[in-house]
């Protein structure tokens, strides 16, 4: 089957469109024949091998799975023993983060993660809602009428999808990304659009009742001047330097009553359910820049990488 390798970490350049066997479900796994995989931001760290947190579950010198790519849209093609849930010929979707393969024409996943797509959702759709989707409904919970929000990031497939559902709640909603992208951003909703190039939002004076951070690059103590009295920051990923810092540091906050710490995603069949619910009932609509071949692979995940992208990228077969 052709699929896109890698065998050490590094840039684009370590990636080759190659013929490898097809794979053989195990105990609890099924194998889906894949329609469609969207390109993520952890794609891109899994590859680059970084922020570290990547290669402690990638592996630490090399990788240990050779195949990128973890939202799947697909047709179940074989049932590992003992499965019967689900069916062959079921087109089915789900978020393999953290075992990955994607970026190929057969792929080897446990029964128990898969959800099946609604009729509904066509697969390059259905792809971008397993991981950005579920970030984006985990980030905005709890999202009440007038609140100020705020979205580090804003432009990617988690952000814009958070943008949607926090205007839905009648929220505020401030994005921050590229100059590039502000006038889009304004169309999908955005209040008011920050450029991150020039304007550091923390030094601005303005607070915000919620942030959603994307990639975190700052300490608890520039996030906590952005934040109002009962104020809630969620970073989402960074450089493990970063993470650790809000965690602690943000604990001296607290009296404050203002809250810093990382966003906890429960990932899995229950989430995937809960977004594609809200997909078909066109409560999310993922802004999809375009669907390419999987030979497009690395020039896709080198434009995620550097947050190049208007909303996502998809792999279709």
């Amino acid at each position: 089957m052709k699929a896109v390798v890698y065998k050490r970490y590094g840039g684009p350049e370590v990636l080759r469109l190659t013929d490898i066997a097809v794979p053989e479900p195990g105990k609890g796994q099924v194998r889906v024949r894949v329609l469609a995989c969207a390109v993520n931001l952890s794609d891109w760290e899994y590859l680059v091998g970084a922020p570290f947190y990547a290669r402690l579950v990638g592996g630490l010198t090399r990788p240990k799975q050779q195949v990128l790519g973890s939202d799947i849209v697909g047709i179940v093609d074989k049932l590992g023993p003992g499965i019967v849930d689900p069916v062959l010929g079921q087109r089915v979707m789900a978020d393999i983060v953290m075992i990955r393969g994607g970026f190929a024409e057969y792929a080897c996943i446990p029964a128990v993660d898969l959800v099946e797509v609604p009729d509904r959702l066509i697969d390059e759709v259905a792809a971008c809602l397993p991981q950005a989707g579920g970030i984006a409904v985990a980030g905005t919970d709890g999202l009440e009428k007038g609140q100020r929000l705020l979205i580090n990031g804003a432009g990617g497939g988690s952000g814009t999808m958070a943008l949607q559902l926090a205007k839905a709640a009648g929220a505020h909603v401030t994005a921050v990304d590229t100059a590039e992208k502000a006038g889009w951003l304004k169309s999908l909703g955005a209040d008011e659009v920050i450029d991150y190039r020039k304007v550091d939002f923390t030094k601005t004076g303005a607070k915000w009742d919620k942030i959603l951070d994307m990639v975190a690059t700052r300490g608890p103590r520039q996030i906590a001047r952005a934040l109002a009295s009962g104020g809630v920051y969620k970073a989402v990923g960074g450089d493990v330097s970063v993470l650790l810092s809000l965690v602690i540091g943000g604990l001296v906050f607290r009296a404050q009553k203002k809250t810093v710490s990382m966003l906890v995603v429960a990932a899995g069949r229950q989430l995937t359910e809960r977004v594609a619910r809200l997909a078909a009932a066109g409560q999310i609509t993922p802004r999809l820049e375009a669907v390419l071949p999987l030979s497009a692979v690395p020039d896709a995940l080198e434009r995620t990488g550097r947050g190049a992208v208007r909303g996502k990228l998809v792999i279709k077969f």
